[in-house]
């Protein structure tokens, strides 16, 4: 247990607690503190339960505290299983049940803040199944389960991400590496373009280059386009056979329908709603309300403890006693004609059970059949936010088929230029190759005539300076047009700096004399904040002494008062226990019988002398009884039969009355006529 109270306390004095904690004083905790304490760990794992618990109801605490307890699927050790005694243990503050919940949250406190977060949207929301039965609320709940499995998947995505390994400075290295193969690209593409513009036609080749570069992208996306309408041409004769199949459907079930079937279909199921209007619904709504009522009286009953469960086991095996009792006593009484109607009871009852157990599989079936046709709505609706449409109908299948088969001669059309194209950059490219080859040739022999003349190199020297004279031209215009605007510039410069200059004068002239006041004032404010911030500090810390002697005065003013009213309500009890004595003590002791008489232990004694007298009378009574028992039961019996008798007389007579009015029976030697 020490172990226990050193780790709580050192867990309570970390972040974010900061509660400056020792065991002497942990210990030492009022129950109101000790609930506070762990309230704000409670707080810290889910900010909802940010409360302070005096301005709750004690009943509030402990169910929230409960509530989240359970969330957190916290189990009370083996001393405390009783549920009544681990809520009167939490509203009391008792250090046996609130230590071990401290030591439990503090030992795992990032595990059960995830935990609570998860709860918030994991724990579903419980919806009585007649509920659900309303089209809206099944679609928002189908819609809210949905959403909580959507939840599910997205959060173990962020934990993988979160433990794939992937950090930041890998990231930001993965991104100079790409950053560095781009500016290594940029240069490569520079250098390839100065190689190409060197090339004489590059331009042209250039666009060639570019046009069969669309091309290629336009056949790509032509076979994409290809690939889809396949698609959905699979698509459409799929519905085009499942159309076709509930028209089969509807027709074999028009077929069948006659009047006669209709008919008898509709009493049927007429039979079947009025019994489970009448009969069926009727018994299970009150059984959900004696359910409710029992559960209502339940949850209004305070927490029972171990002796009041005992006592109504007790209570609960008495009362089968006397059931088994009052069956025995029927069983002796029974009647034969009730033997012989068993029969037809039990018969009844077997149907009555057959017709519950059909019924039950009928609303089950039913239940199906909604799920089965909201989950039919929910896959159409798919199926044309996907698709655009519900189910293509004839009509709609021709014209799509007329598009497809006009899309196909585009698309023949299509390929064929791009062949040509092939075709005829294949040409192009090979006379690019031999046009290339007989200026390689001229360039040779160029060279070879120069070299024989003795003016190697002069026409590439030639070229390269009619090249360079062209660009020193173009440079000396620039300069020159750069110089005048340079020139201009300036001067336009100069004549708003003159300006500018001009203006900001007087301004300039304030702002040093300001410049001079915000030092003066910058300095006095320092000194000012140095004096404010002594005093404040010292402010500060006589009002901590004076705010915890404030409220060491407060606490000892309400046990003081709590003392005060329980002496005075003790001492007001034992006065009244002193008058009652006293006025006995003068009752027995007065000479007068009837002050005497109204003493108690004169009134307990009369009403001890006549119990007695009552008890003596009614065993007298139970012994007459017990010696004409014998008797009495014999006269009983007697009297049934005699009971018996005359009721058989009385039938007798009857039927005779009523042989006598059909006709008159003559006796004759011994034979009956009936004589109409």
């Amino acid at each position: 247990m020490s172990e226990q109270l050193k780790f709580i306390v050192e867990q309570l004095n970390k972040e974010p607690f900061r509660k400056n904690f020792n065991l002497i004083t942990f210990d030492s905790l009022e129950p109101m503190q000790l609930l506070q304490t762990l309230n704000d760990v409670f707080a810290e794992i889910d900010s909802k339960q940010d409360i302070d618990i005096r301005e709750e109801l004690p009943e509030q605490t402990v169910k929230r505290m409960c509530s989240l307890l359970s969330t957190l699927k916290y189990k009370p050790s083996a001393n405390s299983s009783d549920v009544g005694s681990f809520g009167q243990g939490l509203i009391s503050g008792s250090k046996p049940v609130v230590h071990p919940i401290l030591f439990w949250l503090l030992q795992k406190v990032p595990e059960l803040k995830k935990r609570a977060y998860l709860a918030r949207f994991l724990v579903k929301l419980e919806v009585p199944t007649e509920f659900l039965q309303d089209d809206v609320i099944s679609d928002t709940y189908h819609q809210y389960e949905e959403l909580v499995e959507g939840f599910k998947g997205y959060h173990k995505e962020c934990e993988q991400l979160r433990t794939s390994g992937f950090s930041t400075a890998e990231i930001r290295k993965d991104i100079g590496a790409m950053e560095e193969e781009k500016d290594q690209l940029i240069k490569r593409v520079e250098r390839l373009r100065k190689r190409v513009e060197s090339v004489s036609n590059h331009q042209r080749m250039l666009e060639q280059a570019r046009q069969l570069r669309v091309e290629k992208e336009r056949e790509e996306s032509l076979a994409n386009q290809k690939q889809e309408q396949k698609n959905q041409l699979f698509q459409a004769e799929q519905r085009l056979q499942r159309s076709q199949q509930q028209l089969k459907d509807l027709r074999q079930a028009a077929s069948d329908n006659n009047p006669e079937s209709l008919m008898r279909r509709l009493e049927e199921e007429i039979k079947i709603n009025s019994y489970m209007v009448s009969e069926k619904l009727p018994k299970e709504l009150e059984g959900m309300r004696h359910t409710v009522q029992y559960l209502q009286k339940v949850a209004s009953e305070p927490a029972m403890g171990h002796a009041d469960l005992q006592e109504l086991e007790d209570k609960i095996k008495e009362v089968d006693a006397q059931i088994n009792q009052l069956i025995e006593r029927k069983m002796l009484r029974s009647d034969p004609m009730d033997d012989k109607l068993t029969l037809y009871r039990q018969q009844a009852s077997i149907i009555v059970r057959k017709k519950e157990a059909k019924a039950e599989e009928l609303q089950e079936a039913r239940e199906e059949l909604a799920a089965v046709e909201r989950e039919l709505r929910q896959r159409n609706n798919q199926t044309q936010s996907s698709d655009g449409e519900e189910v293509i109908r004839d009509d709609e299948l021709k014209r799509m088929v007329a598009r497809m088969r006009s899309k196909g001669t585009v698309y023949k059309k299509k390929r064929q230029e791009i062949a040509e194209m092939k075709a005829e950059y294949g040409v192009l490219q090979r006379t690019e190759e031999i046009l290339q080859q007989r200026h390689e040739t001229v360039l040779e022999k160029l060279k070879t005539m120069e070299a024989e003349k003795g003016i190697a190199g002069y026409s590439n020297t030639q070229e390269e300076l009619e090249r360079v004279s062209a660009i020193k031209s173009e440079l000396d215009e620039k300069k020159g047009r750069t110089l005048d605007d340079m020139s201009e510039m300036v001067k336009k410069l100069n004549a708003m700096i003159v300006e500018k200059k001009s203006a900001l004068a007087p301004i300039i002239k304030e702002l040093r004399s300001l410049r001079q006041r915000c030092q003066e004032l910058n300095q006095e404010h320092e000194e000012k904040k140095v004096q404010y911030e002594s005093c404040a500090a010292g402010l500060e810390s006589n009002r901590s002494k004076l705010e915890e002697d404030v409220k060491t005065l407060r606490e000892k003013i309400t046990q003081d008062e709590n003392q005060y009213h329980y002496i005075n309500s003790m001492s007001q009890i034992i006065e009244m226990q002193i008058q009652r004595a006293s006025d006995e003590m003068k009752a027995y002791v007065s000479s007068d019988p009837q002050e005497r008489k109204k003493a108690v232990r004169e009134v307990y004694m009369k009403n001890i002398a006549e119990q007695e007298l009552l008890g003596k009378k009614l065993r007298e009574k139970q012994k007459v009884v017990r010696e004409s028992h014998s008797a009495n039961m014999e006269q009983m019996k007697l009297w049934r039969d005699l009971e018996q008798l005359m009721e058989c007389k009385k039938q007798c007579f009857i039927r005779a009355q009523s042989e006598a009015s059909i006709g008159q029976v003559i006796q004759e030697g011994g034979e009956d006529r009936l004589v109409l």
